[in-house]
């Protein structure tokens, strides 16, 4: 009775394997702390192969970086329908973000603490991801504006604030919701809506918060 041969794992599979195994140490363990052996012996496949496919460490982060930044903002823009209202459209859109990530924590402990605090070229990847994301959310924000307004003209610059503020506060958000059990994506996305669209609305009705007068100083006059 002849040997049984076992089909050869495609190159595109086994590379795919690796990355899994790595975004799973990096994320528990840190960029520094994280071994090759490890990431190998989790992959199912030798510390050489690992090297022969993704060339080095740095290599090997990079590349967990990229197929991960590309998951997010793919999973955010396939979350939100462009026929709805604007308010629904932030919704979803924040509810994607907030099931993608906690649903991939590990993954997003690699965008938004292992790659931001080791420097280059890791700080970049991630940066470009955010700058599409922002770049997103401020369309987003930028058509409701200008429909409450009645004003096809109004300048982006307008809403681009408003925008990198409400992606800070979902990435920070993202972080405590992992930490903290219990918390749904849901939870987490009417947290910030509730924080965010008030204000929004407000906005979009042109009743923007306007702070106090200064009082004259002492050499006014």
């Amino acid at each position: 009775m002849g040997a049984v041969k076992t089909k050869r794992m495609p190159r595109a599979v086994r590379e795919q394997q690796m990355l899994d195994a790595a975004v799973r140490i990096f994320g528990q363990r840190g960029y520094m702390a994280a071994s090759m052996d490890e990431i190998a012996e989790l992959a199912g496949v030798s510390k050489p192969l690992v090297y022969l496919y993704l060339n080095s460490k740095e290599d090997l982060f990079t590349a967990c970086i990229r197929r991960e930044a590309g998951a997010l903002v793919e999973a955010v823009r396939a979350g939100v329908r462009r026929d709805l209202p604007a308010d629904r459209q932030l919704w979803e859109g924040l509810g994607a973000f907030f099931a993608h990530t906690g649903e991939n924590p590990d993954a997003w402990s690699v965008l938004h603490l292992q790659a931001r605090t080791h420097g280059e070229p890791f700080a970049a990847e991630v940066t470009a991801m955010r700058e599409e994301i922002v770049a997103f959310v401020t369309q987003l924000i930028l058509a409701a504006a200008r429909e409450a307004h009645r004003d096809p003209d109004l300048p982006e610059r307008e809403v681009a604030g408003l925008a990198e503020a409400l992606v800070g506060a979902a990435e920070s958000l993202a972080a405590w919701a992992n930490a903290t059990p219990g918390v749904t994506a849901r939870q987490a996305a009417a947290t910030l809506m509730n924080f965010a669209w008030a204000g929004l609305g407000d906005l979009m009705a042109g009743r923007p918060w306007t702070p106090p007068e200064e009082p004259p100083g002492p050499h006014a006059g």
